[in-house]
C-alpha cells in the first residue's frame, strides 16, 4: 500500500527501491484523517504471492521469511503474513493487508487472529499494487471482533480512483461497531455448515476443535445445518485443497488464474507507469530486473531456496499482454456465476451465515472467485498448537452480518472459559483466541513448513 512519505512501497521487492509514488493509498490517507499512527510496513510473500507457482509463504527478498509466532517453523501462510503476525505477536494492535484469493484469511486463520476479507469494493484499491481488479480487497486484522470491526469503518467507501467502490449496488452501514453482538444474539440462529469438499474433507486434528464450538453453538439456541453448495465439486479438488491453479492448463476458459494472469499485466503495468525514480515501468521490467539479480530475487528456477521455480507466473502473465479475449471473459463469466449463484448465494439462501473449519482454503476460494466478504475468528488450537479458525462466509455488502455473528460466537467461547474456569495455562483445552507461545523459536529454516499437519498430508500440499 502506497505511503507518501520515507517508507518504501516496494511488495517485498528490491525492483521497486527508492521509487516514488503519487500520493497515500485510499486506505493510507483515510487512516491518517482518523488519526492511525502508522508504524512501518509489513513483510509478505514477494509481489503477494504472483510471482511464482511454488514459494516459501512469507518470504521477500527486502523482508525475508516472516514466521508464524505459534511455530516458528511454521508457515505465517501469505501473502498479507507480516500484517497478521504483526498483530498475533502484540506488536500492534491492528494491521491491514489484501487478499486476492486467501491472502488476508489465510494469514489470519494461520496466525489466530481476527481477519476480514470485505466484498470487492467494499473499500479501495487505490494506491495498492495491484493483483485483480475483480478480486483485490482491502481488510483489517485485529485480536477481536470489535477491533476489526472498527479498523473496517475506517477503510470502507467509495473513491473515484477505483470504480468498483462506487458501483451503484454498494453499500455500507453508518457503523459496523453498531452490528456487535454478544452470544445471547445466537439463539434462533441459523448456519448452513457446507458438507461437500469442506466439512467432509476437513482434517481431523483441526476438525474436532471444530466440532467442540459448533456444539456450544448449537446449545445456545442456534441451529446449525448441513448444506452444499453446487459449484463445489467443480470448482475444488476431491481432497478440498486450496488451488488458484486449477483448470489452468488443460481449461483456461474456467479457470481462475486466467483471469489473474490477465489483469496482473495491464494494471501491474498502470501502477509502474505512475511511479517516478525508477526505470521500472512494466511487468517485463521487473522480470528482467529479477533475471538479472538471480542472487538476491532468483529470477530462474533453483537460483534461490524461497522460490523453486523462480517466476513462472510472471513470464505467464507477461505472455498474456493483458490481452481480454474470448477466454479471458469466459473465465470470467465462469468463475463469478459458479461461485455467486451456483455457490455462496445457493447454499445460503435459507440461513444467517455459512460455517467453516476452512484450513484447507477451499471455502475462501470460493468466497475469492464470487468477490464475497469473509469473516474468520481463532477458536482454540490443534494437538500440535497452531490456531484453529471459524469462518463465516455471506453474500455482497453483509459484513455487517459477519461482524454480527462473529462477534456473538466470539462472546460465547470467551464466557465459556470463564464460566469452567479454564485458565489460559490451560492451552490445549482453552477455546477462542490463545496468545503464541513461539515454539521452535531457534528454527530458521528456509522454506518453512507447511502450516497445518494432518495424517497424509503431502509436503507439495501446501495452500
Amino acid at each position: 500500500m502506497a505511503t507518501a512519505d520515507r517508507m518504501q512501497t516496494t511488495a517485498g521487492s528490491w525492483a521497486l527501491l527508492g521509487c516514488i509514488v503519487p500520493k497515500d493509498a485510499h486506505i493510507v490517507s483515510l487512516l491518517r484523517k482518523a488519526g492511525a499512527v502508522i508504524l512501518g510496513k509489513a513483510n509478505l510473500d514477494e509481489w503477494a504471492g504472483m510471482r511464482g507457482s511454488i514459494y516459501s509463504l512469507g518470504y521477500s527478498a527486502r523482508g525475508g521469511q516472516c514466521r508464524n509466532p505459534y511455530l516458528l517453523n511454521r508457515s505465517a501462510n501469505g501473502s498479507s503474513s507480516g500484517s497478521a503476525v504483526s498483530v498475533s505477536a502484540n506488536i500492534v494492535p491492528l494491521a491491514f493487508g489484501t487478499e486476492t484469493d486467501c491472502s488476508i484469511i489465510s494469514p489470519g486463520m494461520v496466525n489466530g487472529v481476527v481477519a476480514i476479507k470485505p466484498t470487492v469494493g467494499l473499500t479501495s484499491r487505490g494506491g495498492v499494487i495491484p493483483i485483480s481488479e475483480t478480486q483485490d480487497s482491502i481488510g483489517p486484522f485485529g485480536r477481536c471482533v470489535a477491533d476489526a470491526a472498527r479498523a473496517l469503518d475506517v477503510i470502507a467507501g467509495p473513491d473515484p480512483d477505483d470504480k468498483f467502490s462506487t458501483q451503484p449496488e454498494r453499500w455500507q452501514p453508518k457503523s459496523y461497531c453498531n452490528f456487535l453482538a454478544d452470544r445471547h444474539a445466537l439463539k434462533g440462529a441459523k448456519f448452513g455448515l457446507p458438507i461437500k469438499r469442506f466439512w467432509e474433507v476437513a482434517p481431523f486434528p483441526q476438525r474436532a476443535v471444530a466440532e467442540k464450538v459448533l456444539r456450544l453453538i448449537t446449545d445456545a439456541g442456534a441451529d446449525i445445518i448441513s448444506v452444499d453448495m453446487p459449484c463445489a465439486e467443480e470448482r475444488l479438488n476431491k481432497d478440498g485443497v486450496w488451488d488458484w491453479e486449477r483448470y489452468g492448463d488443460k481449461h483456461p476458459e474456467i479457470a481462475e488464474i486466467t483471469v489473474s494472469k490477465v489483469q496482473t499485466y495491464y494494471l501491474m503495468n498502470e501502477y509502474l507507469a505512475k511511479l517516478k525514480n525508477t526505470p521500472i515501468k512494466t511487468l517485463e521490467d521487473i522480470v528482467r530486473f529479477n533475471d538479472e539479480n538471480r542472487g538476491s530475487e532468483g529470477g530462474h528456477a533453483g537460483d534461490l531456496p524461497p522460490f523453486p521455480d523462480g517466476q513462472r507466473l510472471f513470464r505467464q502473465c507477461v505472455e498474456t499482454k493483458g490481452v481480454k479475449d474470448k477466454t479471458y471473459y469466459d473465465a470470467l463469466t465462469h468463475i463469478q456465476s459458479q461461485c455467486r449463484g451456483n455457490g455462496i448465494d445457493a447454499a445460503l439462501r435459507h440461513f444467517d451465515a455459512l460455517l467453516f473449519c476452512d484450513v484447507k482454503a477451499g471455502g475462501i476460494q470460493i468466497a475469492a472467485q464470487a468477490g464475497y466478504p469473509v469473516l474468520t475468528i481463532p477458536i482454540g488450537l490443534d494437538p500440535d498448537g497452531m490456531p484453529v479458525p471459524l469462518t463465516l462466509q455471506h453474500t455482497a455488502w453483509q459484513e455487517d452480518k459477519l461482524v454480527k455473528w462473529a462477534s456473538a460466537i466470539e462472546d460465547l467461547l470467551r464466557t465459556h472459559n470463564e464460566e469452567n474456569s479454564t485458565p489460559l495455562s490451560s492451552r490445549r483445552s482453552r477455546i477462542g483466541r490463545v496468545p503464541p507461545s513461539y515454539m521452535n523459536h531457534l528454527r530458521k529454516n528456509i522454506p518453512v513448513d507447511l502450516d497445518y499437519q494432518w495424517p497424509g498430508r503431502h509436503p507439495d500440499q501446501g495452500c
